[in-house]
């Protein structure tokens, strides 16, 4: 039997977390009243602190591991936490994304059964065994990423819990897996390049805020991660004005997005070099976008504001709404909307410049894309009431509605067939609801 003796301790009062956690689930669920397990240099402590005082236990079982899932953290039951620095991350707009009403905290028993119970366990060919054996490193990325929100840890909605439990770090999972497997695949001589998971959504469905989760995680748990969005290759306010000289009429094109507005060279110089960041001391600066210049048409900001990245790179997130997009036959994409035969002709070069340097696929998946239009709106509401200028509904519409002619083409055939050359077994779609939660689908 497992004996545990739990203190609390107000903000600010709190001990020195142990570096090391020794505490270990076994199969049979302690049942004590907390989301988190032993954990130390987080960020941000919450009001409350929990630390738990085990007591001598059994070991935990072994993860049972098939061979295609087998994730390093699943097989680690060591704590290797470091803290979560915001120099790291990349800031994000998180208004609306989490909703906050609080609910009773559950058992970890009652927790690995809302685990167990995820979409996505069986697409991940997780069993309950290896949830079981694994559980306490599900809570620390639960600490992770409740610190990360701001959220109490002990009181989480269902709604937050499905967000944490069921979608990010099940996805982080599958990360994991994808890394190891890349590795795996050079010699120890050899120099390994990081992994670039691409991370295809359309706009509003939270994959800015997926991004962010897992890069932070991944920095939490020693990786050593970049980020990157297709809107930083942005083509500069002169030749975007080129573009729209050149398609006149061709509202698809008037204004940055679709393909045709992107700097595919510049692409492709930035993925290269971020791909060859193998040792220590290696760097490279990576573009940003600014999409508030003149006067919201955007413009690439200076290269004096750009992040500057640090190797030895284990792994690269790399998202965008149209990433993995493929040509179409002429007549399918004039049958959607005539000004896309263009944009259809300028796809066939964004495999060479973005796609090919994907080794494992992430897909978010919509049931339907006039979503978009209420995610944007929500986006920008949530900005004009943090005293941030936002678009009108008006104005949302518009916008979206440059964009709508690509998703409904282009959509389908990235569902049901993958983007080009990409392997099955480095494929995860995630088909998520218009509250952005993943679901079962088909």
């Amino acid at each position: 039997m497992t004996i545990l003796s739990v203190l609390a301790y107000p903000h600010g009062s709190h001990p020195l977390l142990p570096s090391v956690s020794p505490y270990k689930f076994n199969s049979a669920f302690p049942p004590f009243t907390i989301l988190s397990g032993c954990f130390r240099n987080i960020a941000t402590v919450p009001s409350s602190t929990f630390v738990l005082s085990p007591m001598p236990t059994q070991p935990a079982k072994p993860a049972l591991l098939s061979s295609r899932h087998s994730c390093s953290w699943m097989q680690d039951t060591s704590t290797n936490y470091v803290k979560v620095s915001s120099r790291g991350c990349r800031p994000r707009q998180l208004n609306s994304e989490f909703p906050t009403t609080p609910a009773v905290v559950s058992t970890v028993a009652d927790l690995f059964d809302f685990i167990c119970a995820g979409p996505l366990i069986e697409k991940l060919g997780l069993t309950p065994e290896m949830v079981e054996s694994s559980i306490d490193k599900w809570l620390e990325c639960g600490v992770v990423l409740c610190r990360l929100f701001k959220m109490n840890e002990l009181q989480l909605s269902e709604a937050d819990k499905v967000r944490v439990y069921h979608y990010y770090v099940p996805v982080y999972i599958w990360c994991e897996d994808q890394i190891l497997h890349h590795q795996s695949l050079f010699k120890d001589s050899e120099e390994v390049p990081p992994l670039v998971i691409g991370v295809s959504a359309p706009q509003g469905s939270g994959k800015t805020t997926l991004v962010f989760a897992l890069d932070c995680l991944f920095r939490a748990l020693g990786r050593n991660s970049a980020t990157l969005s297709i809107d930083d290759f942005y083509l500069t306010a002169e030749d975007q004005a080129k573009v729209r000289s050149e398609n006149p009429g061709n509202s698809l094109l008037e204004y940055r997005g679709n393909a045709g507005t992107h700097d595919l060279p510049f692409s492709v110089e930035t993925l290269t070099a971020l791909t060859k960041l193998t040792k220590e001391g290696m760097k490279v600066k990576v573009p940003r976008y600014n999409k508030s210049a003149y006067g919201g048409r955007g413009d690439r900001a200076d290269p004096s504001t750009w992040p500057e990245v640090k190797g030895p790179l284990t792994v690269i997130l790399f998202e965008g709404w149209m990433l993995g997009f493929k040509p179409l036959p002429n007549e399918v994409v004039k049958a959607v909307d005539p000004q896309l035969e263009v944009v259809n002709k300028n796809i066939e070069a964004y495999y060479e410049a973005w796609d090919r340097f994907v080794g494992a696929w992430l897909i978010i998946k919509i049931k339907d894309p006039s979503c978009v239009y209420e995610w944007r709106l929500q986006g920008e509401v949530a900005m004009i009431a943090d005293g941030k200028p936002g678009m009108s509904k008006e104005e949302v519409r518009d916008f979206v509605s440059r964009y709508m002619p690509a998703y409904k083409a282009y959509l389908p055939t990235l569902y049901s067939e993958g983007p080009v050359g990409s392997d099955p077994e480095r494929l995860l779609v995630v088909e998520i609801d218009e509250e952005r939660n993943p679901i079962l689908g088909l």
